[in-house]
């Protein structure tokens, strides 16, 4: 009976490091410091549809995407774009 138990703890264990180790959790625990902390370090530029860049922002900034749009708060203001291709890329460390 005990080494069952142990089996089954054992087990769960392992089952637990595998998942915090997967990328999937990764991503998972920065959406959520993102949340905590509203935004995260980032670069936003926005494209026309023909590709031509039409603006860029630097700083913190939490960002919201739809199908439709992208919405997010910078410098005081709102921005929503649509029908347009936002690349953002944060600092995640």
């Amino acid at each position: 009976m005990a080494k069952k138990r142990v089996l089954i703890i054992a087990g769960i264990v392992v089952l637990f490091l595998i998942i915090i180790s997967s990328a999937s959790w990764k991503r998972a625990v920065v959406d959520v410091k993102s949340d905590i902390s509203n935004g995260m370090q980032r670069t936003i530029k926005v494209y026309t549809a023909d590709g031509k860049l039409l603006a860029e922002y630097e700083g913190k900034i939490d960002i919201e995407e739809n199908n439709n749009y992208v919405k997010f708060d910078y410098d005081g203001k709102r921005y929503i774009y649509y029908n347009c291709f936002v690349e953002s890329i944060a600092d995640i460390n």
